[in-house]
């Protein structure tokens, strides 16, 4: 019974393997381009915030904050971490010789 519940957790170790090498390359790639982003929104943020506009400058703030690295990459790195871990622990249970 154990063999064959190995057989079947093979394809999903390596489908968990792959997406969690292919979500690392894409944040790795982005993190650049975020930290770009976050850095011009929040010019714009002080921009909004000199005029007077204090509302959109808030906004702004908000959006700078998410697509900076302690917004939503961090969160997609815990989520890339946590598919890695649950592949790790399928490489595991079929490495296991009992």
């Amino acid at each position: 019974m154990r063999i064959i519940l190995k057989i079947l957790a093979a394809p999903f170790a390596l489908i968990f393997t792959v997406l969690a090498f292919f979500c690392a390359f894409l944040l790795g790639a982005s993190q650049k381009v975020f930290g770009i982003v976050s850095g011009l929104v929040l010019i714009g943020s002080v921009i909004l915030f000199i005029q007077g506009e204090t509302l959109g400058g808030v906004l702004f703030l908000v959006i700078a904050f998410l697509v900076s690295p302690y917004g939503l990459p961090a969160l997609a790195m815990k989520l890339s971490g946590m598919i890695a871990g649950v592949g790790e622990s399928l490489r595991r249970f079929i490495s296991i010789t009992r």
